[in-house]
């Protein structure tokens, strides 16, 4: 008689590994090498489950490309993937020609139209969807309230709060029309520090009322609004986290964001690679923090490995009846958001794609913009 069959309790825990597996899968976006996927990076996707990838120029050559890359995301996936990318306009573009190249975040608040604002939101979002990408790290909700800043400047629409939060609603329902998910950022206020967050780790020393004024406006709109996603800021604020940057502190992601504000979207962290965060705390550490501060989604932009490292960390940690429970949270927002926008992947025929965003032509809305000027 046959007795090595594995149990019914051991199959259940077979199973129950692997569900955990592929939820902390999930909450993981990384980069990726080249214009295709490698074979080390189609076995990572298969063995780790990552729920999200983020582009930059380095993978986008022409539209075919890019829309081939987007696809091959899904059919290597289990759960649809959020293809995700930076393009705010201005010098944070990644999209070659024929793509639309918007101007600068500055140059739109200029004009002070929330129309136009809606207008760049939609072409944006119309241009990503053509080729399969489905999530915008933008606006920029950053009040730009620092001459000095090195990394904001001219990537935040303005500096009065009002305005920002005028016009970047606008930009995000714009977005949100054309089919692809907004991320607003940097949570909760970039625009005022002297140092760039991909170097060093910025402090911004006001107290908790002059950032309720200034820097907090846009953002609390936004949220109670309930704007897709969040991304955090790796920066030191003292009046409300004396310890731990924004993207690693409870005090101000559960805190503050969850409870004071009442969000109950998906919360990315900023590239946890940046110099801010690995410069000043181990991988176990700050991964550790930003998943019980409250973070859904942790960027890994460049290094694989150390997505990797994270993630086994994390399966281990799981285990920890706290963790499993921001797990399980995590998941479930990031699976709701997907159900919502993700029901089938998107993109032009492969034949006819650069056409399709030529005929387009956003370019009258550059000019529109230009000429309110």
């Amino acid at each position: 008689m046959y007795t090595n069959a594995p149990s019914l309790s051991s199959l259940c825990y077979i199973y129950s590994m692997r569900e955990l597996r592929q939820k902390i899968g999930q909450m993981i976006m990384i980069g990726l090498q080249g214009e295709e996927l490698s074979q080390e990076e189609k076995r990572l996707v298969k063995n780790f489950s990552f729920g999200g990838f983020i582009l930059f120029s380095h993978n986008l050559k022409e539209p075919k490309q890019i829309l081939s890359l987007c696809g091959s995301l899904w059919k290597l996936n289990q759960t649809p993937p959020l293809i995700a990318i930076d393009q705010e306009g201005g010098r944070v573009h990644r999209l070659p020609p024929p793509f639309t190249h918007f101007p600068p975040a500055a140059v739109l608040g200029r004009t002070g139209n929330a129309g136009l604002a809606y207008k760049a939101g939609l072409a944006t979002a119309r241009e990503l969807s053509a080729v399969g990408i489905n999530l915008n790290f933008a606006p920029v909700l950053d009040v730009h309230s620092n001459p000095n800043n090195p990394v904001i400047g001219d990537r935040a629409l303005s500096s009065e709060p009002e305005q920002v939060t005028q016009l970047g609603w606008s930009m995000i329902q714009g977005l949100r029309a054309g089919g692809v998910i907004p991320c607003a950022k940097h949570f909760p206020g970039h625009g005022d520090t002297a140092q760039d967050s991909h170097l060093e780790l910025p402090v911004v020393k006001k107290d908790r009322a002059a950032l309720k004024s200034l820097e907090l406006p846009p953002f609390i709109h936004t949220c109670r609004n309930q704007v897709e996603s969040l991304m955090t800021a790796h920066v030191l604020y003292p009046s409300f986290d004396s310890d731990h940057p924004a993207t690693l502190s409870y005090a101000i992601v559960a805190n503050l964001l969850r409870h004071e504000i009442d969000y109950e979207g998906v919360v990315f962290s900023d590239d946890l690679e940046m110099k801010a965060i690995s410069q000043n705390y181990s991988l176990e550490n700050a991964v550790s923090l930003a998943i019980q501060a409250g973070i859904d989604v942790l960027l890994f932009c460049h290094q694989k490995e150390t997505a990797v490292t994270a993630f086994e960390f994390l399966y281990r940690e799981a285990e920890k009846k706290e963790i499993k429970t921001r797990v399980e949270e995590s998941c479930e927002r990031v699976q709701k958001l997907k159900r919502r926008f993700l029901k089938s992947f998107t993109g032009a025929h492969p034949g006819a794609v650069e056409d399709s965003i030529s005929l387009l032509d956003h370019r009258k809305i550059v000019d529109e913009i230009h000429g309110s000027l």
